[in-house]
């Protein structure tokens, strides 16, 4: 009977996550409910509890955590200021006359925005009201739009140096430790977010050109859905390479800065934040209310990351008290099919678990529990994480419940019908489980880079 109570605190916490509540009240409240009950019927440790401050010390003291706030800071200056509007505009003009040009412009201009907001929904609702009126204008079919926007607006969940990938990159580093601590390894190697972005780069690219090669197939298999636009201006290299150029330098000497090993993910986020900065004033696109907007924006959405980190925190402390982390193991160790059943088990939930909650709760709820006991069985951390990155990319994007569909849909006209939001998306979640299967098939697609690089 003791046995199922750790099951009972994940599924009463489900439950309560499914009426509306916030995530980190959620969290930790049910989590400090059962230990409660737990101490009075004797079945919890009350010292356990004495962990908490030292957890939550650890949380705000956490110097990889640090990027959070300063990429996102990054992202949303980069938003506000309409540099990335200005990027999408120029970059549609030179490519726009080519049939199918519009759409690979999204593709390219959504990368970059990806990657540096990093937030499947900020990226959405930004291309969306960006380029969606753009595409429609110029006849495009709204299923081919509204699926490329979508599927570019997840990017941000595998495309570095995304917030995604930091989170995901400091619980997979703990999560590994501990599942060496618990081999009796007590020297335990480590992995960082900068493993994790290099393992996440040549993937990410792959998907990309898988992407750019579809909508190029789609221009000669349905060319009706990309009209060809005739080139009615002289276009201006010049002022393209200065709308292209400055927010492209800025992510590769963010992201190359950490590959190459130069600057830790904090450092790099801090000049990456300097830089958009400083773009925003040679753009003379910076003002004191647009600053002012952005610092909200970025208080707002750090206060947010870390409220949930520190209730997630309490339960994972609580669950492992009542033992789940034990019965966690022996489920996964008795399971048929052995590492490939379990990762499979975990895969299928983390998808269906990315319907109703964000990358955020999943980061730090589900992948703590799970894993310490994956990695204990043999599973590569960067793999591990790559495969989650990609996993919840395309959970985000798949109907009815994905997240991304959701945010397009509160900025699209209501002219265009939700099913066709659907039908648009269908192949690019197909282009997204081929990469999983390529993943699965060769790891060493996530796990080349980070070897060679850091041996």
């Amino acid at each position: 009977m003791l046995e199922l109570i750790p099951l009972l605190l994940f599924l009463v916490t489900f439950a309560m996550l499914l009426t509306g509540y916030p995530v980190a009240i959620t969290l930790a409240g049910v989590a400090i409910i059962f230990a409660g009950v737990g101490i009075l019927t004797g079945t919890f440790n009350p010292n356990d509890l004495g962990f908490v401050p030292g957890r939550l010390f650890g949380v705000i003291t956490n110097q990889t955590l640090i990027a959070v706030p300063l990429f996102v800071f990054m992202g949303v200056l980069l938003e506000k200021t309409r540099i990335a509007e200005s990027l999408l505009t120029n970059l549609s003009d030179l490519l726009g006359h080519f049939r199918g040009g519009l759409a690979i412009t999204v593709v390219l201009v959504g990368m970059l925005m990806a990657a540096s907001t990093g937030i499947v929904g900020a990226t959405v609702v930004t291309m969306g009201m960006m380029s969606l009126p753009i595409m429609m204008q110029r006849g495009y079919d709204p299923s081919l739009a509204t699926g490329t926007i979508a599927a570019t607006g997840t990017l941000g969940q595998i495309i570095p140096p995304s917030i995604a990938l930091v989170l995901l990159g400091d619980v997979l580093s703990n999560a590994y430790q501990q599942a060496q601590l618990n081999m009796g390894i007590f020297a335990p190697k480590s992995v960082s977010v900068g493993d994790l972005f290099a393992g996440a780069l040549l993937p990410g690219l792959v998907l990309v050109v898988l992407y750019l090669l579809y909508l190029v197939m789609r221009s000669f298999t349905s060319p009706d859905a990309m009209p060809q636009r005739p080139r009615t201006k002289t276009i201006s290299l010049r002022a393209t390479l200065c709308a292209l150029l400055p927010p492209l330098v800025l992510m590769v000497v963010v992201l190359g800065s950490i590959i190459a090993g130069y600057a830790t993910p904090t450092e790099a986020a801090g000049v990456g934040a300097m830089g958009a900065l400083l773009l925003a004033l040679i753009y003379r696109k910076l003002d004191v209310e647009t600053l002012r907007d952005t610092c909200t924006a970025s208080m707002s959405t750090t206060a947010m990351v870390f409220f949930i980190l520190i209730g997630a925190s309490i339960f994972s402390l609580v669950f492992r008290g009542f033992g789940g982390d034990e019965i966690v193991q022996d489920l996964f160790t008795n399971m048929p099919g052995g590492v490939w059943g379990a990762l499979a088990i975990v895969m299928l939930v983390i998808f269906l678990l990315g319907f109703i909650l964000d990358f955020i709760e999943i980061t730090f709820v589900v992948v703590p529990i799970v894993g310490p006991v994956l990695m204990a069985m043999g599973v590569d951390p960067i793999w591990l994480g790559v495969l989650i990155a990609v996993n919840l990319q395309t959970s985000f994007l798949t109907p009815p419940f994905g997240f991304a569909l959701f945010y397009l849909r509160g900025v699209a006209p209501d002219s265009i019908a939700t099913a066709a939001i659907y039908r648009g998306v269908l192949p690019f979640i197909a282009l997204q489980l081929l990469l999983l299967a390529l993943l699965l098939m060769w790891p060493e697609l996530a796990t080349w880079l980070p070897n060679a690089l850091y041996g």
